[in-house]
């Protein structure tokens, strides 16, 4: 009922931005263009987006199937009592009463009374979240590797049937397996869960002794990750399926990966872009000259400095910083020009003899531009 009555807030037609006369091409449209903007794949570490992305999937997935839309629909239309407002409570007559159960199924789960049902329905299994600690290459670079946690899994002793090997669950005698029995109250019938199977409508006679009939058992696991080139520190990767295992047929949660990135003694990053600093000697920016500069990639390349080039000037090498699907970026090169501690006395008289040829003094310099 709990679902039913967020179908009740939520407007899913709103969610995606479609008329309520919408078709189903162009719902399913509308939703992979959203999907796409709002994955988080596409926004790593954008919580918004995750929340954005949850909310598109739960409205695309009641309002592209036909049978779910038109009971959330009847449930809009029939306002506070069609969500649910009313719990578990649903109307028979002992006769013919198929008009009543057509306008009351909402008040049942979907279901009218007599029915098979499963009591307490599937249950997603919880997300997980690890720490993945990357050397600086390997987060520019991308790489495959794998996390190691320990967590809730799927026995493998009953394959998370929680009977023992060779046994299996039983039908429950006391609900007949539908997982709720009725109080007839006369006109009205309210529905409760099953106390003997606890609403699963099936029970374990010999339990797995490893889990002991839950299906799950905590254990070490190995789970591989492809980290994509240009993830940065603080960046969520979401692996699909690989959380806690689901309950009663229910799907698997999520692992999600914080990547934690080391330092580089060599580069330093800015975006997509790498930075790295190089010294050059006094004369190599005086009269300009070519200098060898690091790649991420461990050859050199060759960049051409001006003369006269300033120490602190940035440079820049198109196409050689970090390369993910959507982007190229590029290598700053910091040109610091490096001051001798000790001279020689041929060297001092070489600096006395070029700074009066020059006559270059810096801080007149200044003090004329101000």
């Amino acid at each position: 009922m709990a679902a039913q009555r967020e179908w009740y807030e939520k407007d899913y037609y709103a969610v995606l931005g479609v008329a309520q006369t919408a078709e189903a091409k162009e719902i399913t449209k509308v939703y992979r263009k959203l999907a796409r903007e709002n994955h988080p794949d596409a926004k790593p570490g954008d919580d918004a987006a995750e929340e954005r992305f949850k909310e598109i999937s739960t409205a695309y997935d009641v309002l592209s199937d036909e049978t779910k839309r038109r009971e959330y629909d009847e449930v809009r239309r029939l306002g506070p009592m069609g969500g649910g407002g009313m719990g578990n409570m649903r109307f028979s007559t002992g006769g013919d009463s198929g008009s009543f159960e057509d306008m009351f199924r909402m008040f049942s789960g979907g279901r009218a009374r007599g029915g098979a049902s499963g009591g307490v329905g599937p249950r997603r299994g919880s997300d997980l979240e690890a720490n993945l600690t990357l050397d600086f290459n390997d987060a520019v670079l991308g790489v495959t590797t794998s996390v190691y946690l320990t967590s809730d899994a799927r026995c493998e002793t009953c394959s998370g049937s929680g009977a023992r090997p060779g046994t299996n669950r039983k039908t429950c005698l006391q609900c007949g397996g539908r997982g709720q029995v009725d109080d007839n109250q006369g006109f009205f019938s309210f529905a409760s869960p099953c106390s003997g199977c606890g609403g699963a409508g099936s029970v374990i006679e010999t339990p797995c002794g490893v889990c002991r009939g839950s299906g799950v058992e905590k254990r070490n696991r190995e789970v591989k990750v492809r980290v994509p080139a240009g993830v940065s520190d603080g960046s969520r990767i979401r692996l699909p399926g690989k959380g806690t295992p689901g309950r009663n047929g229910g799907p698997n949660g999520d692992l999600f990966i914080v990547c934690r990135v080391g330092k580089s003694s060599t580069f330093g990053r800015d975006g997509d872009n790498l930075t790295v600093n190089v010294p050059v000697t006094f004369t190599e920016a005086a009269l300009g000259a070519n200098i060898e500069v690091p790649t991420l990639s461990g050859d050199n390349v060759t960049l051409r400095i001006k003369a006269g080039t300033q120490s602190g000037s940035r440079h820049r090498v198109k196409g050689r910083g970090i390369e993910t699907t959507k982007h190229h970026g590029d290598l700053i090169v910091t040109v610091n020009v490096v001051v001798p501690t000790s001279l020689t006395d041929e060297e001092r008289q070489a600096i006395e003899n070029l700074e009066s040829v020059t006559h270059i003094n810096p801080r007149e310099s200044t003090n004329n531009s101000q």
